[in-house]
């Protein structure tokens, strides 16, 4: 099955990020791509961190989430659509960060609500999510996805900040999962020190791909992040990678490669604890 991580540069308009998306879609698709994922925030970078409570839509309604449906639809895909704000219930002043997943007939599969919060103070830059997000439970989110060939991939879901917890996919590989996602926003700093070392890790030890969207460039509202969207086999090898600006990043995931990585060194089968 061809994958695709898409790699934006949003800004605080939502039409114009989401005629980005679209096209990015579309594009993914016309390259035969079968499962295809948007970063973190696709929807809106706004110019404060409050602007997504504004945008944060009632779970299973909402323009936003009509979009991805139409899109997953029309294209005839399995579409992670990033995350977008989901309203939580008698509280205005938080939202969720939610990954839902739409697949080719355009019917919502799975829903992930970020678990880990970012929370970053160098001294000079600060930033905490739990001022405007809830936490999601603390339960993993996997769904099955059948390719066009008819095989069936078990793919784990996870969020940006997520991806420092390496207990989140251990979790997921129960049983274990042919493709863990990680749609991502990372701050320039952290995402030159971690980002790569991080992914390709979770590759390794969960010996399955990884595909992670990201933000990656100067948004309108001066923030700058890392991008480096990029695909990881389950050797750690990266197969593609875009460091900034928009991109449809592109490889094949290939199931015999898994196959052979895990009898080869089968550390899963030897885990202990």
């Amino acid at each position: 099955m061809k994958i695709a991580a898409l790699q934006m540069v949003s800004s605080p308009d939502v039409s114009h990020n989401l005629d980005r998306a679209a096209a990015l879609v579309a594009q993914a698709a016309a390259q035969g791509a079968e499962l295809v994922a948007l970063p973190e925030y696709f929807c809106l970078m706004g110019r404060r961190d409050t602007d997504k409570l504004a945008l944060a839509e009632r779970p299973g309604d909402g323009p936003l989430q009509d979009a991805l449906a139409a899109l997953a639809r029309e294209h005839g895909l399995w579409l992670i659509g990033g995350t977008l704000p989901l309203q939580v219930p008698g509280d205005p002043g938080h939202a969720t960060n939610s990954c839902l997943v739409w697949n080719p007939e355009g019917r919502q599969v799975a829903r992930y609500d970020k678990i880990h919060l970012f929370r970053f103070d160098d001294g000079e830059r600060r930033y905490d999510e739990a001022a405007t997000l809830c936490a999601g439970p603390a339960t993993p989110v996997a769904f099955e996805a059948r390719s066009c060939a008819g095989d069936s991939l078990r793919v784990g879901l996870s969020i940006c900040y997520d991806l420092r917890f390496p207990e989140l996919y251990r979790a997921l590989m129960h049983p274990p999962c042919d493709l863990l996602v990680v749609p991502a926003a990372f701050t320039y700093p952290t995402g030159q020190a971690h980002w790569e070392l991080l992914l390709r890790a979770r590759a390794v030890e969960n010996q399955c791909h990884v595909l992670a969207p990201a933000q990656g460039g100067t948004h309108e509202n001066g923030r700058r992040t890392w991008g480096h969207s990029l695909i990881a086999d389950p050797w750690g090898e990266v197969l593609a990678m875009q460091a900034e600006g928009e991109a449809v990043v592109m490889a094949e995931l290939d199931r015999a490669r898994t196959a052979a990585v895990r009898q080869q060194l089968p550390a899963l089968a030897h885990r202990r604890i």
